[in-house]
């Protein structure tokens, strides 16, 4: 029987890998992704976890957060998580620190689940078994034929029932390319993801233009800051469109504001950026609490396990740099089915094998 399991090292690395094509959306552009992996060992196991953020948290995890768990239990991953909280303090609880705990915490997770020989998503507690999953891409740097036929793919060849495109970088355009979408789409849901780009009265216009032409989700259609302006577009937005918004939430505290204001009728939250599975776990008792479903945003073969044990959960996001760098990097990482992904429920921990020679010519120097 395991009693307490000292960690006993913490490892953390950074790749950076470059988009297969331009990309940008509604406020900025970009022609790589970073991921930054966290191996945490203790009793002979190792756990896997990761966030997409900056290669610079990877020196503040070595650095600073492994210090801080190093010799504690790790079979008691939240009492990591609240440690690391402490921390962090000084240096603001926020963005690359959060992204820095939570690529940790998703790894003690998954080291705890490997160390009790159980599937992540028992370990958490299984809800279900399976999650949908929408498709995501769509971006303002497509033709419309890349428009088409990616957004066409994930509805032909992966069973999507949902899928999402980014709007707002030429607002003039943005009727005209949703309607590419659709076409491309058949009866399948329609989102847009306005990055926050648009003024509160511009997203209420093109909520009432995007609504006649099929869309049912509206994403951060003003920045997730301006929670006022949110409500307001949730109030006036037309009847069968979601508006939804909480990726940029770093805290638990953040997301219970968004809901306290009424600002979305689907909160997102991601395990990457807050607080990996303990601080998502704590915001998907919020939404249980106010009655508001959960989607999860972005990585999701880090989300799959951590999405079927938490209660009010609607779906993933397939977003594509993610799916295309974790089927890079990772053996085990989950492959629709139906418009849906699983966790592996034949292996311990996330199921997830880093391919340590594949990622290495995107190994980041520590000179950079």
């Amino acid at each position: 029987m395991l009693c307490q399991v000292p960690i006993r090292s913490v490892r953390a690395q950074a790749y950076t890998v470059p988009t297969d094509r331009p990309e940008a959306d509604g406020t900025i552009a970009w022609n790589s992704t970073t991921l930054v992996l966290v191996e945490v060992e203790g009793g002979g196991c190792v756990g896997l976890g990761y966030t997409y953020a900056g290669a610079c948290i990877a020196g503040l995890i070595r650095d600073k957060l492994a210090a801080v768990i190093a010799g504690k239990d790790a079979l008691a991953p939240q009492a990591c998580f609240e440690a690391m909280q402490r921390a962090v303090r000084n240096l603001g609880r926020e963005g690359l620190a959060a992204t820095a705990i939570s690529a940790v915490d998703t790894a003690l997770h998954d080291l705890k689940a490997r160390l009790l020989a159980l599937p992540l998503v028992v370990a958490l507690g299984a809800r279900r078994t399976s999650i949908p999953i929408y498709g995501s891409g769509g971006f303002t740097t497509y033709s419309d034929d890349e428009l088409e036929h990616q957004l066409g793919g994930w509805v032909a060849k992966d069973g999507c029932a949902y899928v999402k495109m980014k709007i707002g970088s030429e607002p003039e355009r943005d009727p005209h390319r949703v309607a590419v979408a659709k076409r491309a789409i058949g009866d399948a849901d329609l989102f847009v993801d306005a990055n926050g780009a648009c003024t509160p009265r511009q997203a209420i216009r093109l909520a009432h233009i995007f609504r006649d032409q099929g869309v049912s989700w509206f994403e951060e259609p003003v920045s997730s800051d301006d929670l006022p302006g949110l409500a307001m577009v949730r109030q006036h937005a037309p009847d069968g469109m979601d508006v939804a918004a909480g990726e940029y939430a770093y805290t638990v505290d953040y997301v219970r504001a968004m809901l306290a204001a009424g600002a979305v009728d689907v909160q997102q939250a991601d395990a990457t950026r807050c607080g990996g599975f303990t601080g998502f776990l704590g915001i998907a008792a919020l939404c249980d609490a106010f009655h508001i479903d959960l989607s999860g945003h972005c990585a999701p073969a880090l989300h799959v396990a951590v999405a079927c044990a938490a209660p009010r959960m609607r779906h993933l996001e397939w977003f594509h740099d993610h799916v295309r760098i974790e089927r890079m990097f990772f053996d085990g990482a989950p492959q629709p089915r139906d418009g849906r992904i699983a966790p592996d429920l034949t292996v311990p921990g996330n199921g997830l094998v880093f391919k340590r020679s594949d990622a290495a010519a995107y190994a980041v120097s520590e000179a950079a």
